[in-house]
């Protein structure tokens, strides 16, 4: 391989890295576990390559590298685990194998079935078939109370009926950091879908971890923002769910199914 297509590779790989590092971190629940088989994926490239399939777009042929090393490992329960591990990994026992996967590379990820399909090593039909069976399952497993922080009216009733159509009780929207705190300490939420930016200026980010750190870490959070790559830095702690606007109604479902399934409450510092 010639300098000037290792140059071609490396900036592919580059430029998808913080959306297999979020995808990573949503499959796993956790930060460093999922960068550990970022890091074995980038590592398989470097050694072999072939194993990268350039006939596939550049962030397709990444995930397919990604997920063959997942298939032969991650995909299999971890043993000793405890507490909100220990319950998701008792979920994770009862899905249909590859279905939370097809999920999030079909709904957040935004990969086409075709492309699905050939990351998963299956046809596009049985890509489709997954992905029904994700929602089916997932959608069975954990409903609960949902706090939303969001300033724009608009997107805060959309939410509030997405969220509600999948049979999660809404405890409150709220516009601003101090009135996020104030609805969290009126009803615990199950799970926290917050907005980066708010309508005084404050962060949603303080307001998520302020509200966790005083009514415990075990809240899945879900972010949404305009400008994802802002998060992506690979800097300190990052989001296992965050959602781009503009978001679609199935990325919605998607993260909210995934983050009451399987959370991860690392948060973030502002």
């Amino acid at each position: 391989m010639t300098s000037a297509s290792n140059g071609d590779l490396a900036a592919q790989v580059g430029n998808n890295l913080p959306y297999l590092r979020r995808y990573a971190r949503a499959l796993t629940g956790a930060q460093d576990r999922g960068d550990k088989y970022a890091m074995a994926t980038l590592e398989a490239i470097l050694a072999d390559p072939e194993v990268y399939q350039r006939d596939l777009p550049a962030k397709a042929a990444l995930f397919q590298v990604f997920h063959t090393i997942w298939s032969t490992s991650g995909a299999a329960l971890s043993e000793g685990e405890t507490g909100l591990a220990a319950r998701a990994q008792a979920h994770l026992a009862g899905l249909t194998n590859d279905t939370r996967e097809a999920l999030l590379l079909h709904t957040i990820e935004e990969f086409s079935f075709e492309e699905l399909a050939a990351i998963l090593s299956v046809s596009e039909t049985e890509a489709k078939e997954l992905v029904d069976i994700a929602y089916t399952e997932m959608s069975k497993s954990v409903s609960g109370r949902v706090m939303i922080i969001e300033d724009e009216a608009i997107i805060a009733i959309d939410l509030e009926a997405i969220v509600s159509e999948m049979g999660h009780q809404i405890t409150g929207v709220a516009r601003t950091e101090d009135a996020a705190i104030a609805l969290a300490d009126r009803e615990k939420p199950d799970l926290i879908l917050s907005d980066i930016h708010l309508a005084d200026n404050s962060s949603g980010i303080d307001a998520v971890n302020r509200i966790l750190a005083k009514h415990g870490a075990d809240c899945p959070v879900i972010f949404i923002t305009a400008y994802p790559e802002r998060l992506l830095t690979g800097e300190g702690p990052e989001p296992a769910f965050l959602i781009s606007k503009p978001y679609s109604e199935d990325q919605v479902r998607s993260a909210v199914s995934q983050a009451m399934f399987f959370a991860s409450t690392e948060t973030l510092k502002a």
